[in-house]
């Protein structure tokens, strides 16, 4: 049942946001609610559902793959509803790496990258704020109830409620985790581009949001223990920006780890940038450029077959 919703603000003092304004406004808040349901659920699974006495111990996490699909489908969610949120409006990249993809091969105005990019960092900020003001109580007890090496009084497990890092058989390398987060990221992009793609099967009934979910928690499940599939520079930087800010230091910048790994915080930035570039390339190559071609040999008439002349009555 359709219901007219007047404006909160007088029309007259909205019109400076009917362009860019109002696209950053979108992808800043689509991107807060990306990610305080995605961070929101690492911090159930990490810390609060130990904490409140759900689990063997405070400090018992990961004991199941049960776990890792909690949060797989959580990160899933956190997609589809940042999306539904902002579609509307800027189409909502939420994610770097989906603007600068966009602009190599959709058109997306080069202008537009860098606000689209503020707007995604300081959303993804926000939202690990609003995370951590809900959470902080549960991840301080996890912290204290820990054992092992800290950082500040702090662990290498409630960092990763906010940012990622990666797994120990890398050994501290940088090729292995940017080769994960490059591929992680294309296989994103080139599915995006699929979905939307109105010359291919594309989704319909406003059903995309939830299958770019669906591809996140794919992604998730397939390659997230390697390096925490952060597949988006926004969403790794903003978030360690916070917790940086409340005390984590150099767990998150430089992103280092004594004898496990160090100066990390770059790898989710550019691995996504490249990846994403990489599969929207990857999919045009061998699907768009085909879907294109056939879609022009549709219009052109067989050989000895006339063309329809319209009439100027019929005009």
């Amino acid at each position: 049942m359709a219901v007219e919703i007047p404006a909160i603000i007088k029309p007259s003092r909205l019109r400076s946001r009917g362009g860019l304004l109002g696209e950053c406004l979108a992808e800043f808040l689509g991107t807060l609610v990306l990610i305080a349901f995605g961070c929101g659920v690492v911090a159930m699974a990490v810390a609060a559902l130990p904490g409140s006495g759900r689990a063997a111990t405070p400090t018992t996490i990961f004991l199941a793959a049960g776990d890792w699909l909690l949060i797989t489908w959580g990160w899933a969610f956190a997609v589809v509803f940042g999306v539904y949120v902002a579609g509307g409006v800027s189409g909502a990249h939420l994610n770097p790496a989906v603007t600068l993809a966009m602009a190599v091969r959709r058109g997306f105005p080069w202008a537009k990258v860098l606000p689209f990019w503020f707007s995604q960092f300081v959303g993804a900020f926000a939202g690990a704020a609003l995370v951590y003001l809900v959470y902080h109580d549960a991840i301080h007890a996890y912290d204290a109830a820990a054992a092992g090496p800290k950082v500040n009084g702090h662990t290498n497990a409630t960092f990763s409620i906010f940012a990622t890092f990666p797994a120990p058989y890398f050994h501290g390398g940088v090729w292995g985790p940017l080769i994960d987060q490059i591929v992680g990221t294309a296989l994103l992009l080139m599915l995006i581009a699929a979905v939307l793609d109105l010359r291919n099967q594309a989704v319909r009934a406003n059903l995309a949001p939830f299958v770019v979910g669906l591809v996140v928690a794919a992604v998730g499940m397939s390659y997230g223990a390697n390096a925490g599939y952060a597949i988006n520079p926004a969403r790794d930087f903003g978030p360690r920006l916070l917790i940086w800010s409340q005390g984590w230091r150099s767990l998150a910048f430089p992103g280092s780890v004594s004898g496990s790994f160090s100066h990390y915080w770059w790898i989710p930035v550019v691995g996504p940038l490249v990846g994403g570039v990489i599969g929207i390339l990857v999919y045009d190559l061998f699907i768009g450029d085909v879907l294109l071609l056939r879609s022009e040999l549709a219009e052109v008439p067989e050989a000895g077959q006339a063309t329809q002349v319209r009439t100027t009555d019929e005009e």
